[in-house]
């Protein structure tokens, strides 16, 4: 992960609108190759901001803007989820809140009861991602959006990656999420695609583009 300190507003650098994690480290993998480094919200600091929107893509323009307005920095934001056939597109924008509690092992318990009894070729869902970037001033100059179809799972397989992951199953693997190598993952996912088609306007605002890997 490449990463500039808190405050340093670098050439080539950029803050991530989360403080998740997983989704700091699947997205500076992201943007390594392409000598954009990233710092996430938890290093640069930030505002709070209620997602209150009832999209993602409302939510990730929320959260790109505020946070930008906020740091005076260039900001990407994403918001994203999981949207399940039989569940009428639920968890969705509450997915991170999808039980009481919070947290990926409630989240995953109160799917599977949700859809007990329920056969496996009607358990179809995707994963949907919307990405956002917003410039010092707050003006969000660049948004994208990326899907990945699959199926739930009747039970978790696999330990890697976060949320829902282990339990969704890609169709074309025949494997989870969680049991798929992050090679993989890192370009079929639905966070993969929505930043490949934001990659032009970030290295146009952020970039270098001199330093994108060549492709033969």
């Amino acid at each position: 992960m490449s990463a500039t300190g808190a405050g340093a507003a670098a050439p080539g650098s950029l803050v991530l609108g989360t403080t998740n994690a997983g989704k700091v480290r699947e997205l500076a993998a992201l943007l390594e190759p392409h000598g954009i480094g990233v710092v996430s919200l938890r290093e640069s600091g930030g505002v709070t901001v209620e997602e209150t929107g009832a999209t993602f893509a409302e939510n990730a323009a929320l959260k790109a803007a505020a946070q930008a307005l906020a740091l005076g920095r260039f900001v990407l934001a994403e918001d994203s989820g999981l949207c399940v056939d039989a569940l009428g597109g639920a968890p969705g924008v509450r997915s991170a809140r999808f039980s009481a509690t919070g947290g990926d092992e409630a989240n995953n318990d109160l799917l599977l009861e949700r859809l007990a009894g329920i056969d496996a070729d009607r358990r179809g869902a995707h994963y949907a991602c919307h990405a956002a970037l917003a410039d010092p001033s707050g003006r969000v100059v660049a948004v994208s959006e990326g899907v990945c179809r699959g199926r739930i799972a009747a039970g978790r397989s696999g330990s890697g990656g976060f949320g829902y992951d282990p339990l969704f199953i890609v169709p074309e693997y025949h494997r989870t999420f969680g049991e798929l190598p992050a090679a993989v993952k890192s370009v079929i996912s639905h966070r993969a695609r929505a930043l490949r088609a934001l990659l032009p306007d970030l290295l146009r605002h952020v970039g270098t583009p001199a330093r994108a890997p060549r492709h033969p």
